[in-house]
């Protein structure tokens, strides 16, 4: 089954009871038993709940994995993940990362004896110096966000598995559609569902998918145990979302390859980061790697200006100034003081995340309103 019809069909069946051809929404906290333990495979909905499941089934067609997990958020889906370790065990991280991300790892694990390494993994010949007999886990986003660098997930699968070390990745950016970790090595892939997945701004969720089964078994104890689950009602709302992922991701690259040129070539902008464009320092990895570039779009006007960047975001009409990406609406966003307000300013900067930098989520509305708007707003 090709990936336009996993979307749509993989790993989902008819409901049973009555044939509805969408995943029925099963409101319910608990399930009848005729017996002590006689049931028909579910007791409670933290532990199981068929639209749930039906959506984890979904997750794990889409990324060509075996075992699928559904969180509250994308955080709690990392911070399941991070529980699989012990106090004393190092995680080698990437530098350029999601705010959120970062503060989970210093400000909760840290504080359980976790050491962190945050390193620009773009030369992944980096990452074996920071190996020691205390590394466990390599986490990587690529893209990364909001810097839109590109990592080398087979070569550092590679150095995983050399080291026996487990790799995850966060493919939020990029998508199952755009890209396939596991395909390339990964033993971990995470996606915060919130966004493209889901596609709609409508969700809050996370996800984790595997291909094996003792590591799924220790991750769904986890999920059951900890309990950060999504309800069914959002389940289903993601299932709806996930069957237009391919025709959505097709607009959001086409958006985004117009919107990369359009601002390279202006004369205005100083600096333009997406990994389509033939000056991205890893432009050869992303076209190895995935199948279309996104359409996620970072960039800095010339001298480096906050006020002039603040000025841009807050003039835009169809952008709307908002946290969050992947939606079908375009939104910008201003990541030192949003998304990554969480990271200290001079760790900030170091990875290029200065305060004129100006992140874009590019929907798929049409691409003249959308370069109208930014024509206005920059000026």
């Amino acid at each position: 089954m090709k990936f336009n019809t996993k979307t749509i069909h993989g790993g989902q069946h008819h409901d049973p009871a009555y044939g509805a051809v969408m995943q029925p929404i099963y409101q319910t906290s608990t399930y009848a038993q005729s017996t002590p333990g006689g049931h028909k495979g579910y007791e409670y909905s933290r532990t199981h709940n068929p639209t749930r499941n039906a959506l984890e089934s979904a997750f794990a067609s889409i990324e060509n994995g075996k075992h699928g997990l559904a969180f509250g958020s994308g955080l709690a889906a990392i911070d399941a993940v991070l529980k699989l370790l012990q106090p004393g065990d190092e995680v080698i991280s990437t530098n350029d990362l999601y705010g959120g991300t970062y503060r989970l790892f210093t400000k909760i694990y840290e504080n359980f004896g976790i050491k962190f390494h945050f390193i620009g993994m773009e030369n992944t010949k980096k990452i074996e110096d920071y190996i020691t007999p205390n590394t466990r886990l390599i986490w990587v986003e690529t893209p990364t966000n909001p810097m839109m660098n590109v990592i080398d997930i087979r070569a550092i699968s590679t150095i995983a598995k050399n080291n026996k070390l487990l790799l995850a990745v966060d493919n939020t950016f990029a998508t199952p559609y755009l890209q396939q970790p596991l395909e390339l090595g990964a033993d971990i892939v995470m996606h915060s569902v919130t966004k493209y997945l889901g596609g709609h701004s409508d969700v809050v969720m996370g996800a984790l998918i595997v291909k094996d089964d003792a590591l799924a078994e220790k991750l769904y104890f986890i999920q059951n145990a900890s309990g950060a689950v999504c309800g069914p009602q959002d389940s289903f709302l993601v299932l709806r979302g996930l069957k237009t992922l391919h025709v959505r991701m097709q607009r959001h690259c086409e958006n985004g390859r117009a919107i990369a040129q359009f601002l390279n070539n202006h004369p205005k902008i100083e600096k333009v980061y997406w990994p389509g464009l033939p000056e991205h320092p890893n432009h050869d990895i992303a076209k190895a790697q995935m199948k279309d570039f996104g359409g996620m779009v970072s960039f800095v006007t010339k001298g480096n200006n906050y006020a002039e960047a603040i000025r841009i975001v807050e003039n835009l009409k169809i952008f709307t100034l908002a946290e969050s990406l992947g939606g079908v609406e375009s939104l910008a966003g201003h990541p030192a003081s949003m998304t990554h307000a969480s990271i200290p300013k001079e760790e900030r900067e170091k990875t290029g995340v200065v305060d004129s930098l100006i992140r874009l989520s590019v929907g798929i509305e049409d691409i003249d309103d959308l370069i109208a708007d930014l024509t206005q707003a920059i000026g």
